[in-house]
């Protein structure tokens, strides 16, 4: 029988009505397949995954596949963002096989668990045929398919190896300039992003290129980074109506989004655009900061301050079937309807023409002109274009917010939920909105409460005030990341000390001595199949490269020598071998802390934090922040409270310089 119902996992609910009889990845599930000796079926997918409701509808929801799978097989539903442990062993035994990956991810495995074969979407017919020839060859030839495993899964462990040439060599700067110099050849100068489609946000990779553009007074590269945030923010990949990005565009022009809105994608944006707004001041940037803010907050935050994890990529359409996009395409007559005589205008800005139409008579809104060019071409000023603007919007989200809304994927996520805290955390540094930091606290709260346990670890998950799956290293490292975030605009360091204990309960259950990494998931828990130690930075950051940035900030906050030695040297055992620079983006930035250019502040006096949101509302990539208002006994900020002053002590490479009360000057020092 299916047993998803039991779950509470918004995508193993999805199936629970299926035919196939499903399971959840347990220890009951996998012990059931190793008492019939039968293969497994591991299907992996999320809840706001297009094409995992088609293969569902396609094949899961049919009655002939429920039979070949349920007579033969042991069938298991996985929520990759609930095990992204299990998720990840599988997509590498995916990507050794078919060299490629995604989701849907569909794997066959014997009954320990070693995969056989696998893939991603599959249409009905071709699932069917391959599983019966799976199980025929199995029952005929057992050994042959055992053997095929054997050497499958010694591929898999040599993927989870790395190399620990315990270098004590120092961090090279000038490594970084080749890297970059190549990653340069695939950049579009047209619509910004790299020369490809589909089109990924990579928001890591353009936080590592501006503060490179930055400190290295690279201004091509910085026009590019400009280009790129702007490209964004106008294409249909981020929802001008109501704010949000969705997760991919399928076109090279940022304009078709895969509609799904992931709350790990926004809080990184938020971030990338506050760091981009402190150096422009473009409005633009504001405008997205803001609206993107207002739609999590609407739409993704529970009542207790928590952050859901997606909307859909699918909503019902006017006929009343999912659809993807529906509910946020536009057809002309309705437009024309709702925006009256001022149609015209508003098919300039939004482009409803041929470069905005996507198909079947739909167009996704896309701007590929400023306004203050249209307001020109048209006589008219600017800020009556930007008040027209406003008013479309609108009404325009007036009249969608009467459709059928795409479904909310309403599981919190540790890792993603800090991911946003930090993004409040940013924008409150850029926009001293007081709100945002209210917002980012009330979160670090939710964290605290539901999400750490009195024994000292993380969970990973929270649903009817459940917490089921203890925490992997993606929430330790991020919730560290967005407790050091916190110190920096409130100088109250109960959330450095919080930080330290959660890096200490790392270093303990995570670090694996011999390689140098931290290993993905606890050794506490059960291990699986081969161990997973994720150095690759993706559409989120490698918890080990997030791991190596927070001891290198803890290790000058607390003086600890053994927090560096471990960042340093994960560092270098990364550089010598990166050949896609994208996919390292974070450990190149972490390469620029060693930099010379790299300083620290301490503000010790009664205006502490009046100088901190000064210096936060500036972007200084390169300095770590510290302060207080009264007497520390943080090891960077002690013996330097001075009563009835407010000093600033500036230090580089341990070495510091007289202490002064001159703003301006610490300032014009800081670059």
């Amino acid at each position: 029988m299916n047993l998803l119902s039991q779950e509470t996992s918004p995508y193993l609910l999805q199936h629970a009505n299926n035919p196939v009889h499903w399971k959840a990845w347990n220890t009951n599930s996998l012990d059931e397949a190793k008492e019939k000796n039968s293969l497994i079926v591991i299907s992996i997918g999320y809840s706001a995954c297009h094409w995992c409701h088609v293969m569902e509808h396609e094949s899961f929801e049919d009655q002939e596949v429920a039979d070949v799978m349920n007579t033969n097989f042991v069938n298991i539903k996985v929520d990759r963002e609930e095990r992204p442990d299990v998720d990840a062993v599988y997509m590498k035994a995916i990507q050794l096989m078919t060299r490629r990956g995604g989701w849907p991810l569909n794997v066959v495995t014997l009954p320990d668990g070693r995969p056989i074969w696998g893939g991603t979407y599959f249409r009905k017919e071709e699932w069917i045929q391959t599983l019966g020839q799976l199980q025929e060859v199995y029952l005929s030839n057992p050994e042959k398919v055992i053997d095929y495993a054997e050497k499958l899964h010694e591929g898999i462990q040599l993927l989870s190896i790395i190399e620990n040439k315990k270098s004590e060599t120092t961090v090279n700067q000038e490594d970084l300039i080749p890297l970059v110099e190549k990653w340069k050849e695939d950049f579009d100068w047209e619509f910004g992003g790299m020369s490809r489609s589909p089109k990924f946000m990579m928001p890591n990779n353009y936080h590592f290129l501006l503060r490179f553009a930055f400190q290295k007074n690279d201004m091509k590269l910085f026009d590019f980074v400009n280009l790129t945030l702007t490209r964004m923010a106008y294409g249909g990949i981020f929802d001008t109506v109501d704010g949000g990005f969705s997760r991919y565009s399928v076109d090279n022009k940022w304009h078709v989004p895969h509609f799904e809105k992931m709350l790990y994608d926004n809080g990184q944006l938020i971030s990338l655009y506050s760091d981009a707004f402190k150096l422009t001041k473009k409005p633009l940037y504001k405008e997205v900061i803001e609206k993107t803010i207002s739609f999590v907050e609407r739409e993704l935050m529970n009542p207790e301050g928590g952050f859901y994890c997606a909307l859909d990529a699918d909503s019902l359409n006017p006929e009343n079937h999912l659809e993807e996009g529906a509910f946020y395409v536009w057809k002309i007559p309705e437009l024309k309807t709702i925006i009256g005589d001022d149609f015209d205008l508003f098919s300039q800005v939004f482009n409803i023409n041929t470069f905005g139409l996507w198909e079947d008579g739909n167009y996704v809104l896309i701007q590929n002109k400023s306004l203050d060019e249209i307001a020109k071409n048209n006589n008219i000023t600017l800020s009556t274009l930007q008040k027209k603007k406003l008013f479309w919007e609108q009404i325009l989200y007036i009249k969608r917010e009467k459709r059928s809304k795409p479904r909310l994927d309403d599981k919190c996520l540790t890792s993603w939920n800090a991911i946003m805290l930090k993004g409040f955390v940013d924008a409150y540094k850029a926009l001293e909105n007081e709100n945002y930091l209210v917002l980012a606290l009330k979160n670090a709260n939710f964290i605290i409460k539901n999400l750490w346990s009195n024994e000292g670890n993380l969970f990973h998950n929270y649903k009817n005030e459940k917490s089921t799956i203890n925490g992997y290293l993606e929430d330790y490292c991020f919730v560290i990341s967005a407790f050091i975030s916190l110190y920096e605009v409130t100088f109250d360091e109960k959330w450095l000390h919080y930080a330290k204990q959660l890096t200490d309960y790392s270093l303990e259950h995570f670090y694996d001595e011999k390689s140098g990494f931290f290993a993905f998931t606890s050794n506490l828990d059960e291990a699986l199949i081969t161990s997973h130690f994720e150095t690759e930075d993706n559409v989120i950051p490698a918890s080990n490269s997030v791991m190596g940035k927070n001891l290198f900030l803890l290790s000058i906050y607390f003086e600890n020598s053994y927090y560096e030695k471990v960042s340093q040297r994960m560092l270098q055992n990364i550089m010598p071998n990166i050949q896609y620079p994208s996919a390292y983006s974070n450990w190149m930035d972490l390469t620029l802390n060693y930099s010379e250019q790299n300083k620290e502040l301490a503000i010790c006096g009664e205006s502490a934090l009046v100088y901190c949101s000064k210096i936060n509302a500036l972007y200084f990539p390169n300095v770590v922040l510290a302060g207080t208002k009264k007497v520390s006994t943080l090891s960077f900020l002690k013996d330097r409270f001075v009563a009835d002053q407010t000093l600033f002590y500036l230090c580089q490479n341990r070495t510091c310089l007289t202490p002064t009360d001159d703003f301006q000057k610490i300032v014009s020092n800081l670059i």
